[in-house]
């Protein structure tokens, strides 16, 4: 038997013995009976595990064969890198040679990524300290790492693995790195367009070839899975502009041989442009075929549109799964006229069978409660299979908050062809969050921000939370709870309990604004009752307390207040709104609308009064990269039984969310302070503001929503009851630019504004930002 004499050799010695063993006329021996078996070689092997692994104990017959067998089973336990049978008269002497150990792993000169991580991955593939070397698994260790920086386009770097042995058969495993520079893309080219300049289409990437805010978005960096993206886009732009035989002819990806600049070259063939020239429909249509016809998004005589064929086919297949076919097979057929450059389509559509829904399950939701995901669905049990019901479902699921992912899978029942179950599969995650963090802005300063809340409290789908809130102008404490099926019909029922304090804004920075306050303490009921799938209407009454605490510094118009009605009010608000959301997002909308109503209504107490405001968003996309985003918010309230509009429950404008380039809250009348010549904001029972922006991604930032530059148009102002009926000539208004981010520690939101409409006395603050709350 040759020996292994670098003592590293992988498992494949296993196969390689067991031919040697056949070959070689020195294991020729007769079968005989074995008196002993020895092992010699053992150092940390334990003899057991070497006397389990023989196919024979002594007592037993040996032969060749099941001396090949025993050699195979040893070196199948990966512990040794030789091994020899030698025979003595009727005893077996089994030698080994074991492997090294592994006693240390390091990594030297890496800083792309942490040592800690690595040496977790390898500690779960078996190459960790205390285990036996294993020289198979070290070059697939080198190999992956080589990968992963090629992942971080770093084709430079350089892995070499060194062995080092050490005392006792055991080795020291270390992966020395060069790292390199990471490599960039350098030129991208598009070569066989004609309808679009290469500029156009380069402006569809993802991947670009840098700029000043590459280190950021890393858009500069080659990614394999970018480049199918951004070559998708291609395609898809194309395919929706009527080139419906448009293709990539080749892809090509070059690395300069110092590998840091790289080339991609994309060769396509456009085609030509083809416009539809007719619809027809062909199959099964349920005697509803005006009713199908209605959804066809395809229109004769304009550009052929890949997402109008598909919008088409689904639409289809909605259509029949609302009347309970489930399975339909709806396809639609192009017939192209080369030389006359149009297409005409043919939509083939069988139904198959009409199905009901046997069972609904639900997987997944190890804490969430069943009923809080089977009462949010549509489609019920026993009832005819309806797609937009198991659509709207899934939706309302989506929304609770309470899940990452949210999917139905529709499985036909075993032998009833006519029945489905669905399956709804849910993955959780946490809902609860303690939060600490902070806030600051020009006007509220530094603010400190707490809470604690539990978005499904035990698993019931209920609310809990405490906020706290501070700054230099407004702090407050909320006690929330929200049980959002309050009855089985889905009416929610919100009960909060608040103490705030606010300082109203100063008009003049030379002016400290005093050590007044305004205190309001109170709680409130309120129910929201789902009149539609996407409106809710809400109901609630509470008891309110607001004092003036009175101190330097104090405006004659919240004296004279208190000196009439006394320092301290109590009322009892009504309230009543309505809300309907349809936007994609509540941070970084793009497209949908906003709307919001709400009435306040003192009917009891000391201050009697109605105030009503109102707020409209809407959302155009202009492109896949550029938003118009339409705002406009009215306030109004009026004082009732006789008595004045109370001057704590005025609205204030100016500043962020407002008109900006204007002091936040220093917009509409302002009140004299006895014993100065300076004023003080106090607000105004009316308000108006209107605000237009574009939206744009920063430059550099490719499609980074996260990221984004607007420009803005501001117009708006407060009024008090002693002003006359507002008109245009009143109104403030700005422009300007500015950029906002989803920063780590919050939405931030900086902007430049430039009044086009200001008037002597006004606060102007051209540079305005906020960051630790959301427009």
């Amino acid at each position: 038997m040759t020996k292994n004499k670098n003592g590293l050799r992988g498992l494949t010695l296993s196969a390689l013995a067991a031919a040697m063993l056949g070959a070689l006329p020195a294991w020729a021996v007769d079968p005989f009976t074995l008196r002993d078996i020895r092992v010699e070689g053992l150092q940390r092997v334990e003899p057991g595990t070497v006397f389990a692994s023989l196919p024979f104990r002594i007592g037993d017959q040996y032969s060749d064969d099941k001396g090949s067998t025993a050699i195979r089973s040893l070196f199948g336990l990966g512990l040794f890198s030789d091994i020899r049978l030698q025979i003595n008269g009727d005893v077996l002497v089994v030698i080994v040679e074991e492997r090294p150990t592994v006693a240390d792993v390091s990594f030297s000169g890496m800083k792309e990524f942490d040592d800690e991580v690595l040496i977790k991955a390898l500690r779960d593939i078996g190459l960790t300290e205390g285990r036996p070397f294993d020289k198979a698994l070290a070059d697939r260790a080198e190999q992956e790492l080589k990968r992963q920086y090629i992942s971080k386009s770093m084709y430079a770097a350089q892995v070499v693995t060194t062995v080092t042995p050490g005392e006792r058969n055991r080795v020291n495993l270390n992966f020395s790195v060069v790292e390199g520079d990471v490599a960039k893309i350098k030129d991208i080219r598009i070569v066989g367009n004609q309808a679009f300049s290469e500029s156009t289409l380069r402006n569809l990437f993802d991947l670009d070839t840098g700029g000043w805010l590459s280190w950021y978005t890393k858009s500069d960096r080659y990614s394999r899975a970018k480049l199918n993206a951004d070559i998708e886009t291609l395609r898809s732009y194309y395919l929706t502009r009527g080139y419906l035989e448009f293709r990539i002819d080749s892809t090509q990806v070059a690395i300069s041989p110092d590998k840091q600049d790289m080339s991609i070259t994309l060769n396509i063939t456009e085609g030509n442009r083809y416009v539809v020239s007719s619809v027809a429909l062909e199959g099964e249509y349920l005697g509803k075929e005006e009713e199908f016809k209605s959804l066809i998004t395809l229109r004769a005589g304009e550009a052929y549109n890949s997402e109008d064929v598909t919008s088409t086919v689904k639409a289809f297949t909605d259509y029949f799964g609302a009347f309970g076919y489930a399975f339909a097979q709806v396809e639609a057929t192009p017939e192209i006229d080369r030389v006359n450059k149009r297409v005409s389509f043919i939509v083939r559509s069988q139904p198959a069978r009409r199905v009901y829904v046997r069972r609904i399950n639900v997987e997944g939701n190890n804490r969430t409660r069943d009923e809080v995901v089977r009462r949010e669905f549509r489609q019920l049990e026993s009832a005819w299979y309806d797609s937009d019901r198991i659509r709207l479902s899934r939706d309302r699921v989506d929304r609770l908050g309470f899940f990452t992912e949210v999917g139905i899978d529709t499985q036909p029942v075993a032998g009833s062809p006519d029945q489905v179950d669905l399956t709804i599969s849910v993955v959780e995650k946490p809902t609860g969050n303690l939060s600490l963090g902070a806030g600051y802005s020009q006007a509220e300063e530094l603010s400190i921000i707490a809470g604690i809340r539990q978005e499904n409290v035990f698993g019931s789908g209920n609310y809990l939370g405490i906020d706290v809130n501070t700054s230099k102008f407004n702090r407050q404490l909320v006690v929330s709870t929200v049980d959002p099926y309050f009855t089985p019909d889905g009416i929610s029922r919100s009960i909060d309990a608040y103490y705030r304090t606010t300082r109203p804004y100063d008009t003049q920075s030379t002016t400290d604004t005093g050590d007044y306050r305004l205190i309001t303490k109170g709680m409130s009921l309120r129910f929201g009752v789902p009149f539609t799938e996407a409106d809710t209407v809400f109901f609630g009454a509470g008891i309110e307390q607001t004092t003036i605490e009175t101190g330097i510094f104090l405006p004659d118009a919240y004296r004279d207040y208190a000196r009439e009605f006394g320092e301290t009010s109590n009322t009892v608000p009504l309230t009543v709104g309505w809300a309907r959301d349809t936007r994609d997002s509540a941070l970084v909308p793009t497209r949908g609308r906003l709307q919001r109503f709400n009435t306040e209504l003192g009917v009891a107490g000391d201050a009697r009064y109605v105030k009503a405001n109102y707020q409209f968003q809407q959302y155009f996309p202009l492109s896949k990269q550029y938003t118009l985003a339409l705002n406009s918010e009215l306030g109004f309230g009026k004082g009732l039984g006789g008595r004045p509009y109370p001057v704590f429950k005025n609205f204030f404008g100016g500043g962020l969310g407002s008109v900006r380039g204007f002091e936040q809250g220093t917009l509409g009348p302002s009140s004299p302070v006895s014993g100065s010549a300076d004023t003080v904001n106090i607000g105004g029972n009316r308000s108006i503001a209107l605000n237009a922006e574009f939206i744009t991604p920063f430059p550099g930032a490719g499609n980074d929503r996260s990221l984004r530059m607007f420009g803005f148009v501001d117009v708006g102002n407060v009024f008090g009851e002693n002003d006359s009926r507002p008109n245009a000539k009143d109104l403030r208004a700005s422009v300007g630019v500015g950029l906002s981010w989803i920063s780590p520690v919050g939405p931030l939101r900086f902007a430049i504004a430039n009044p086009i409409r200001k008037f002597t006395g006004d606060k102007i603050q051209k540079f305005q930002f906020q960051i630790g709350t959301s427009f």
